[in-house]
């Protein structure tokens, strides 16, 4: 697997320097130098060290990615919106793991996208989950193909520019129709639940109000930090807990049993082909029954 660009500018630059403001991190970088390679032209670097002029092209060459651990084949139902040989992007449904986990070992989301990659007769691939939902939160979550693409994706996770969205339908009538929920998130010792703690991480949620229920409303719900469970305690601190979200005290008889949260928009720039990309997908079959009332 190799990579390659074109410097532009005029002003002498160190190779290393280069690729690091093209997103190769210091790990990779590591590995390059160490079992791969650097070419400047066509020719093998000298060094790290040398001097790139203008127009001078630079190629990495990565060595074959090993898998940390060895994943399961699952050859159940994988919904693919977007594939290309850099990213992946899949329709998650309810009820299903993003990992593989103590429970669950053989089929999560993970497990089938190995199933996929087989019918694709692409075995050599280890794909990286970059956006992960909870078992039962559905929606799109996207997969970068390689270490690099990870890579730099990662960037755009630190830095808050990869745009997800969710619908959510929240117990109760807001108060406002655009606001903001920034308390600290955190948690008690190994405890799954999550709370807002004083001592927590910094997080912040953004909503708007789409529809008001007759005891529920539904939610359009931009994540502005990814902390695990975000969405949900935000709600719940705020007395509107999640429809069918047991775990913070949703309720259970607005018919829905699982968390009424559907990852529905996908938005992050493509550093490979320089381009944004955009992904949607429809409300799942269970929420939409929740607004079938109206």
């Amino acid at each position: 697997m190799e990579f390659s660009w074109i410097k532009t500018d005029e002003q002498e630059e160190k190779v290393r320097y280069f690729l690091q403001h093209h997103g190769v991190s210091g790990r990779l970088f590591k590995q390059v130098t160490g079992q791969g390679r650097i070419l400047i032209n066509g020719r093998l670097a000298a060094s790290t060290g040398v001097r790139l002029q203008q127009n001078d092209r630079v190629t990495i060459q990565l060595p074959p990615e090993k898998a940390e651990q060895q994943v399961a084949v699952s050859i159940q139902p994988l919904n693919v919106i977007y594939a290309d040989e850099n990213w992946l992007v899949v329709d998650k449904p309810a009820d299903l793991s993003s990992i593989p986990g103590p429970t669950n070992q053989t089929d999560t989301l993970l497990n089938r996208v190995q199933g996929w990659l087989q019918q694709q007769n692409n075995t050599e691939t280890v794909p990286h989950v970059v956006t992960r939902l909870d078992r039962f939160t559905s929606g799109l979550v996207l997969l970068a193909r390689h270490r690099f693409a990870h890579s730099l994706i990662a960037r755009q996770l630190t830095d808050h520019t990869l745009d997800k969205r969710y619908y959510a339908i929240v117990a109760g009538h807001l108060t406002t129709t655009h606001g903001f929920l920034t308390q600290p998130l955190g948690r008690q010792g190994d405890e799954i639940r999550r709370r807002v703690m004083a001592t927590g991480k910094p997080a912040k949620t953004e909503y708007w109000q789409m529809t008001k229920l007759a005891r529920a409303t539904l939610v359009e719900v931009k994540l502005h930090t990814g902390r695990t469970h975000q969405i949900r305690v935000h709600f719940a601190d705020q007395g509107h807990p999640l429809l069918g979200d047991q775990l913070y005290g949703g309720p259970l008889d607005q018919g829905i049993t699982r968390q009424a949260l559907h990852a529905y928009e996908l938005n992050f720039y493509d550093p490979f082909t320089q381009t944004e990309r955009h992904f949607t997908s429809p409300l799942p079959a269970d929420m939409q029954a929740v607004l079938k009332p109206l």
